[in-house]
């Protein structure tokens, strides 16, 4: 039976159109008007630094002392912060000076100012004209039809493939700023950062994920020989058994409350207490973690990485890529290829960029696989969930008569997953893996799979 939506009348479709197309409207204006705002804090940096001379008489004062200045005149007038506006000055020059077709963009409402953000993040490094500019004629194509959380790591592959200096090179560099640093936070609390290549910090954000996960899965369980146990299970599932009967103690509530309270930490907070518990005692054990953790030394991390043919082999050093972060250097990729216990290999169309096809020497679930690889994040327009807490969907349904081929499935997050199946929501799959979305009324909205964002042919 095919699922309805309340929008059936005419009358409902129009009044929504005429909802969405005056938002579209408004965010065009809105980034016409950031445009602006953008040049002429360009402006006002350009003013300051004008007058550096007439400043330099005192030969105390710091060098950025007109733009403090300025800075300090304007967040006075506008209730900002001068360093904050001192910033988004230093970034409107960085955008007009250097990014000409981005700040074109933005005035004209193509792309919002957290893609311009994006755009210039990724792009800052490339040291010449041509390579920036090639850089963005190739990153616009993308932010104009895709959101700002997975325009970033595909902004990124395109600024790596633009700068004139190989991956390698300029990886060797970078490690040498690996470090870790403290600062101090109000409250009593501290911050604890760490600066270093990307495979190990996200493997090692993976780790802490999968241990504090297994420490949130464990507090749900009841404990063998807790009287609590049985209390508390039943009030997970039902109220009814937290009230007391008339007139008796209500010695079964605060049981239940003691069993449910002994552990109420968020992912975050677990997630912490483990990383904390592995730096100091070297290990993460039950005593480490409110006597919540189970052992798990056999936890380790996950990151994905996509490693040329050429690349793996030594015939060259394209850099490979690490899903959800963006390139690696060939060294670390064929170093992390001969550490795994196993790895697929991908066919991609060289014309469109799509994953064709997977293999793998060991068998297993051909299919998950590649769809894992193709996709990597659920397949709804701007949903970044990652792959593994999606549902694999048959676009067209298996009651439907729909096959379980790689061209009629997809990831989908289990809240757009129900979405597709009691919504008015239409979705068809073209033959590249691309999702051609319609909605209630009538709009089409493609979503492309991530890896074909990653490895389609770029001019440069």
């Amino acid at each position: 039976m095919e699922a309805t939506d309340p929008l059936t009348t005419r009358d409902d479709r129009a009044r929504l159109n005429a909802i969405v197309d005056g938002l579209l409207d408004r965010r065009r204006r809105i980034a016409a008007l950031q445009a602006e705002e953008v040049e002429l804090l360009h402006a006002a940096q350009e003013f300051a630094l004008a007058r550096h001379d007439a400043f330099a008489v005192d030969r105390d004062a710091p060098d950025d002392i007109p733009v403090r200045s300025i800075a300090a005149e304007i967040g006075a007038a506008t209730l900002q912060s001068d360093r904050t506006v001192q910033a988004r000055m230093g970034d409107a020059t960085t955008l007009v000076a250097r990014f000409p077709a981005t700040l074109a963009a933005l005035r004209n409402g193509k792309i919002s100012r957290a893609h311009a953000a994006a755009i210039v993040d990724a792009g800052s490094a490339i040291p010449t004209d041509d390579a920036r500019d090639a850089y963005e004629t190739a990153v616009l194509a993308v932010a104009e039809r895709e959101t700002v959380g997975r325009l970033r790591p595909v902004a990124r592959r395109l600024a790596d493939r633009a700068h004139p200096v190989p991956l390698d090179e300029r990886h060797r560099q970078a490690r040498r700023e690996r470090r870790v640093w403290v600062a101090d936070r109000e409250d009593g609390m501290a911050e604890l950062g760490l600066t270093g290549p990307a495979h190990l910090i996200h493997g090692a954000f993976d780790r802490l994920t999968q241990l504090a996960r297994a420490v949130t899965d464990a507090r749900r369980r009841p404990r063998a020989g807790d009287p609590s146990a049985d209390t508390a299970d039943r009030t997970a599932d039902d109220d009814t058994a937290l009230r007391p009967a008339d007139g008796e103690p209500p010695a079964a509530l605060f049981a239940a409350e003691d069993a449910v309270c002994r552990d109420t930490r968020r992912l975050d907070e677990v997630r912490t207490d483990v990383a904390f518990d592995l730096l100091l005692s070297g290990h993460a054990t039950s005593e480490a973690s409110s006597a919540s953790l189970p052992e798990s030394a056999s936890i380790r991390a996950r990151i994905q990485v996509t490693i040329p043919l050429r690349t793996l082999v030594g015939v060259d050093d394209l850099p490979a890529d690490l899903a959800g972060h963006g390139p690696v250097d060939a060294d670390t990729a064929r170093r992390l290829a001969g550490a795994a216990p196993g790895w697929d290999r991908l066919f991609i169309d060289p014309a469109s960029g799509a994953v064709v096809a997977v293999d793998r020497y060991r068998p297993s679930n051909e299919q998950r696989r590649l769809l894992r690889a193709r996709d990597e994040h659920c397949r709804f327009p701007g949903c970044r969930q990652p792959a593994p807490r999606c549902d694999i969907d048959h676009t067209i349904a298996r009651e439907h008569d729909g096959p379980t081929t790689v061209t009629n499935l997809a990831h989908l997050c289990r809240r757009h997953h129900i979405l597709k199946h009691h919504s008015a929501w239409r979705v068809r799959q073209r033959p590249d893996g691309t999702l051609e979305w319609t909605s209630p009324t009538g709009r089409i909205h493609d979503d492309r799979p991530a890896r074909s964002l990653a490895f389609e042919p770029a001019p440069f």
